[in-house]
């Protein structure tokens, strides 16, 4: 089989294709087809070396759908369309980046869909991101206002769609005045243009903040995001755009405005299940949401695809298909 392997960290070109045996699974694993999966920040981050605890060489990838090869618990009848992310994907064992994957069943959704594989490859970790954040994260309440810092990302895009659908007044960042028609047009309330301090816009239109933030950006303007909340509200953040881990001398009696609540959602720890994620093709197939995709590449043109995220210029989901 195809893959791309990283040996060394460092720029896209540090992705090598070679050809490589087809794996076998054991039990408790199954041998998944891959057809199609989306590029993510963490990827970008571990081949940069950035990801703690992760050794090389490996097959990257946190994602894939595509169709069950082998199990051989035969549980899983060949054929059928999986989705799978996270669980150690591309990061404790080898990912998506090649035509076969093993992965732990225990990663797997089931689905039916007849969207193309380019929609299908980019849904798995963007919807179980945002729909986590909004639902288990910030528990959303419809009547709440929502801000999503960093609303142009495809996360953030797929955040506004979701919110809106759930009833919520959405605020959504852009540092591109020019992207400010868009996110109106994709269903954003506001649009807010980030200049790395954006609490006094915020906050000029609601003076007590808002109920609910979305943190996309990262730890770079977390503190900023936490001060256009207001008493009471919750930060979420998801998102590290910025590709910074730390803060470095992070105060919480002085960043954390008093009875805010900070927390994070992270896909590896709490999944969505298999029931959502079909109904969010469903609605994607009935034409209710809206999967931004910025560019499709093939498997050969993965150095491509990653100079392209590195760019910051995609403007939507970066999917590659095998």
């Amino acid at each position: 089989m195809k893959a791309v392997v990283i040996y060394e960290p460092g720029g896209p070109d540090n992705l090598i294709q070679e050809e490589r045996p087809t794996p076998k699974p054991q039990s408790g694993w199954v041998l998944v087809k891959v057809k199609a999966f989306g590029l993510n920040r963490s990827e970008l981050m571990t081949r940069k070396g950035l990801s703690p605890n992760v050794s090389l060489p490996r097959v990257l990838g946190i994602e894939c759908v595509g169709e069950v090869e082998a199990d051989p618990s035969g549980e899983l009848e060949p054929g059928q369309k999986v989705a799978a992310f996270m669980g150690g994907m591309g990061r404790d064992f080898d990912g998506s980046y090649a035509e076969f994957a093993v992965l732990p069943k225990s990663l797997l959704s089931r689905f039916e869909s007849h969207l193309p594989w380019e929609l299908l490859g980019a849904s798995p970790e963007m919807f179980q991101t945002v729909y986590g954040s909004l639902h288990f994260a910030l528990k959303i309440q419809a009547g709440e206002t929502l801000l999503i810092r960093g609303g142009t990302s495809s996360i953030g895009m797929l955040a506004i769609q979701l919110a809106k659908k759930a009833g919520l007044t959405v605020l959504a960042t852009t540092r591109k005045p020019e992207k400010t028609a868009y996110l109106l047009n994709i269903g954003a309330d506001h649009v807010v243009i980030d200049d790395g301090r954006i609490a006094e816009a915020v906050k000029s239109r609601y003076p007590a903040g808002v109920e609910r933030v979305l943190e996309l950006v990262g730890t770079s303007t977390l503190k900023n995001s936490l001060a256009c909340a207001a008493p009471g509200g919750t930060v979420c953040m998801t998102g590290m755009l910025a590709e910074e881990w730390s803060i470095a001398d992070f105060a919480p009696m002085e960043c954390i405005p008093a009875t805010v609540s900070l927390t994070i959602y992270d896909t590896g720890q709490l999944r969505v299940d298999e029931q959502s994620f079909q109904q969010f093709l469903n609605d994607v197939e009935a034409g209710k949401i809206k999967l931004n995709i910025g560019k499709t590449f093939k498997l050969e043109e993965i150095t491509a695809a990653h100079h392209l995220m590195d760019s910051n210029s995609a403007g939507g989901k970066i999917v590659v298909l095998t």
